[in-house]
């Protein structure tokens, strides 16, 4: 009888798997982020720090010189919510940047659609003008407005005269409501080349595959307009609409120099203003901190409900 020899064990194993290399470690979004987040902090954190600080204390023209503060507490803040000419003051800056802001958007969005519709050589001698407005000084260009304004030999009053209009002599910034309203255009004249080349932007992202069904569709224009383009860039409108409400609550360089020109000042002061006479020419700079203070509250108001928003947007 024969045996078969039993087979020798398979002594060969499978290799064990090779472990996938490990990437190699990156900085984090959140590291990044650190260096721009300290300048920030060295940049504002101070000068914001040092605001705080010296609102609740008495800082006048002695402490420039050297002598220590006095500590007040709440003393600089009762004084200030008590003054009824800060609240008129808080009143008129919204009232004005409101109204700046919203005219803004509104021709700034007209400008911008009139450059989708122009051809290529108008299209490119507006952007051109935008530019060459929005890249002007600010004391250059007051400089120029100044003039047009001025009651005894400027160019709006002459264009007045030319067309029958009994304007010799008239000053325009000794009342206060023909002061803002010079003051009104000439921050919407340097602010809507921002907005138009913003809002013009976002009309070139548009997908013209969109707008072409809508017209196959039977949709005029103004259809168009409103049911398509406007809520396609409504983000950036909203985003242009925050940012003048922001800067025209801060205006300060225009107002001054109009009341540098002629203007009366405690008639036609806004926050930016008052808190230059209450610091710089009253000598009292703990009211004026005070009161930055409270132009920072409004503003961090004025914006709480956009940021909101994208803090929404953003949560997964």
């Amino acid at each position: 009888m024969t045996t078969t020899a039993p087979a020798p064990p398979d002594t060969s194993r499978a290799p064990d798997p090779v472990a996938p290399p490990r990437p190699p470690r990156r900085l984090t979004p959140a590291v990044l982020t650190v260096p721009t987040l300290l300048v920030l902090l060295v940049a504002l954190g101070y000068p914001v720090g040092w605001q705080v600080v010296t609102s609740f204390q008495k800082f006048g023209l002695a402490q420039q010189f050297g002598q220590p503060p006095e500590w007040v507490g709440l003393d600089n803040y009762v004084a200030l919510l008590t003054d009824a000419n800060l609240w008129l003051v808080v009143a008129r800056s919204l009232v004005f940047c409101v109204v700046c802001a919203l005219v803004t958007v509104v021709v700034g969005l007209g400008l911008a659609l009139l450059m989708g519709a122009a051809g290529r050589v108008g299209r490119l001698c507006l952007q051109v003008a935008l530019l060459l407005a929005w890249a002007m000084p600010v004391v250059a260009s007051m400089t120029v407005w100044t003039w047009i304004v001025n009651w005894r030999n400027g160019l709006l009053n002459w264009l007045l005269e030319q067309v029958g209009v009994d304007a010799s002599g008239h000053n325009w910034l000794v009342q206060p409501l023909s002061f803002f309203v010079v003051a009104g255009v000439i921050v919407v004249w340097m602010s809507v080349p921002f907005v138009a080349l913003s809002i013009y932007a976002g009309l070139t992202q548009l997908s013209p595959e969109v707008l072409e069904a809508a017209e196959i569709d039977g949709a005029g224009g103004w259809l168009r307009l409103r049911h398509i383009i406007l809520p396609l860039v409504a983000p950036v409108i909203s985003i242009v609409l925050l940012l003048q409400l922001i800067w025209d609550l801060r205006v300060f360089t225009q107002v001054k120099l109009l009341q540098d020109a002629g203007g009366v000042a405690n008639e036609t002061h806004l926050l930016g203003t008052y808190i230059y006479q209450l610091g710089t020419g009253a000598g009292d700079f703990g009211s004026a901190s005070a009161v930055s203070i409270l132009m920072l509250l409004i503003t961090v108001a004025v914006s709480w409900y956009y940021v909101r928003s994208l803090m929404k947007e953003e949560t997964p």
